[in-house]
């Protein structure tokens, strides 16, 4: 953590706007460009800032807090009626992207950059890495943006304020930028999962590819010449990448009762699976506040998980909990008998210790439905009410590589039982399932179809979406698993489940017979119901911005 808790503001400062003039705002060096560039210290000491852009200990854990799997007490800004418009719209900064270009030209221009071609790769990988991490994110948020290759200068305004890339244009440079990181990034392990490798790069791309497929698959975008076919292979052929050579594996340190919530739990992230971390720690002062947002709700928004999404965990043995009749009704304490292994390891079970002593979930302040999560927590209150949290916060891990390639697999319908089982097998293993992990599911779980996937015949897709769910809750992955998928009807997953008809807002509102979720009165039962389509599938352009581009920037659909 020692890569950009001082470095950075002994070599540059980066000033950091809210609009684009960000592009254009120079990098305040205080060392010339020789010190920079000429040397193998001065480019890794630069490359340290760049880290700066990922999620942090102070928000890495809020990721999924507006998804249909998780209850809030207070309705996200995005889809809360008349809080969120083209005014009061955030997000579209560039500085983070002015510093990598400005790294990326200096390493390209030989009249400063004079190390070793292979030094200076490295350090350009790394950089062009973050390039790929940045557009990615405004490709999920935005749509299609401009893409800037270069730094720009305060001159060019021409430049500045371009139309918008085409989506072709903007994933071919993401993965140009991810294939060279991984060609050219000589890490292959890292200290603490703290910094990148090149299976950090591999890793990415796997993520990048298979959105950007199924966003084309789903959306029926028309007009671009990389197919979805296309990018599943890139995303599987990726993902293969890190599966056969990284020396990855899921941690089973643990056993399987702690296995799971030991990578959410530890100080040092568990390597052998957390390829990329953001790390506490406690010698240095680096805390995190995980703990404070879960357990105190003066801070927190009581993110829990909803009973529908809870019921989806399987029984050990590999079969539906919903496939008994009376599912509905029976008590926490059955609910969690013979379950998946990972739900006790998300939320306060029958045998949570809280201070060493056994607690349930706080229902009156801190729960709104009764599984209180503890995924990201430590069990003792002294690490709640501020910054306390010594654990660190995985960003990517072996997991979400083994679930990308069997969902690009299984969407290009070659998946095999050998390819299940190295997968969603493996997954569910760890979390003490015994049935079901060798060969692929050949029936629809009917319950999980109609609660969360109307329109997904296939029972392997059907299962590889459960798990997706399950394995990466509250890591910040569910919300653009609902921009991507769409249904037969041509509505959005996102239409299907936000909006007054949407099946979390029916749910919360009439279907549930969970009394905590109709009755608790610290939720907002109706989250979501303002969602209005197409709007809402992304985010708005300030106005600002548009006015500055005389409007050759356009505003996203739905958005006055």
């Amino acid at each position: 953590m020692k890569r950009s808790t001082y470095i950075w503001s002994l070599l540059v400062g980066c000033v950091a706007f809210a609009t684009s003039c960000d592009l254009t705002e120079n990098v305040q060096v205080k060392a010339d460009k020789s010190m920079i560039f000429g040397s193998k210290s001065g480019l890794e000491l630069y490359s340290n800032s760049f880290y700066k852009a990922l999620p942090t200990l102070k928000n890495g854990f809020m990721q999924d807090k507006m998804c249909d799997v998780g209850a809030v007490s207070n309705t996200d800004t995005f889809i809360k009626q008349g809080a969120y418009n083209t005014e009061t719209a955030t997000s579209w900064s560039w500085g983070a992207l002015k510093n990598v270009n400005y790294f990326i030209d200096g390493c390209n221009d030989p009249k400063y950059c004079t190390v070793e071609a292979e030094t200076r790769d490295n350090y350009l990988g790394i950089a062009r890495w973050f390039r790929a991490w940045f557009y990615y994110d405004k490709l999920t948020t935005y749509g299609e943006v401009p893409w800037f290759p270069n730094d720009i200068q305060s001159y060019q305004n021409d430049v500045m304020y371009k139309d918008r890339d085409s989506r072709d244009v903007i994933i071919r440079n993401l993965i140009a930028d991810l294939d060279f990181a991984y060609e050219h990034i000589q890490a292959t392990s890292s200290t603490g999962s703290a910094t990148l490798t090149r299976w950090a790069a591999a890793a990415l791309k796997s993520r990048v590819c298979l959105f950007e497929a199924a966003y084309r698959r789903y959306h029926n975008l028309t007009g671009l010449e990389i197919t979805p076919e296309e990018l599943y292979r890139e995303a599987a052929k990726a993902a293969k990448l890190v599966i056969d050579n990284s020396g990855c594996s899921l941690n089973t340190a643990a056993g399987k009762k702690g296995a799971y919530r030991d990578l959410f739990y530890s100080e040092t992230p568990l390597t052998q699976e957390v390829i990329l971390a953001v790390c506490a720690n406690e010698k240095s002062g680096i805390f995190g506040e995980q703990n404070w947002w879960f357990n105190a709700r003066s801070y927190g928004l009581c993110w829990s998980l909803v009973r529908s999404f809870v019921h989806t965990y399987l029984k050990q043995d590999g079969t539906p909990f919903t496939a008994a009749a009376d599912y509905a009704v029976k008590s926490f304490a059955e609910e969690m008998e013979g379950r998946d292994l990972r739900l006790e390891q998300t939320v306060r079970g029958r045998n949570f210790l809280w201070d060493g002593k056994t607690a349930v979930a706080d229902i009156k302040n801190l729960s709104l439905t009764g599984y209180q999560v503890i995924k990201y927590t430590l069990d003792e209150s002294k690490y709640d009410g501020g910054a306390k949290n010594i654990n660190s916060i995985p960003l990517i891990r072996y997991a979400e590589v083994l679930l990308n390639y069997a969902e690009a697999q299984a969407e290009l319908g070659v998946i095999t039982d050998s390819e299940w089982a190295l997968t969603v097998g493996a997954l569910r293993k760890r979390a003490g399932i015994t049935g079901g992990t060798e060969t692929l599911p050949t029936t629809v779980d009917s319950y999980l179809q109609r609660t969360f996937y109307p329109d997904v015949t296939s029972p392997v897709l059907l299962e590889i979406r459960r798990e997706r769910a399950i394995e990466l809750v509250a890591e910040g992955m569910r919300f653009d698993d609902l921009r991507r998928w769409k249904m037969d009807d041509g509505k959005t997953m996102m239409e299907h489940v936000f909006g007054p008809n949407g099946t979390f807002v029916k749910y919360n509102m009439e279907e549930s017979t969970d009394p905590y979720e109709t009755t608790n009165q610290q939720e907002n039962s109706n989250e979501g119901i303002n969602f209005q389509a197409p709007r809402d599938l992304l985010f708005a352009i300030p106005n600002s911005e548009i006015t500055m581009s005389n409007g050759t920037i356009k505003q996203n659909e739905g958005y006055n």
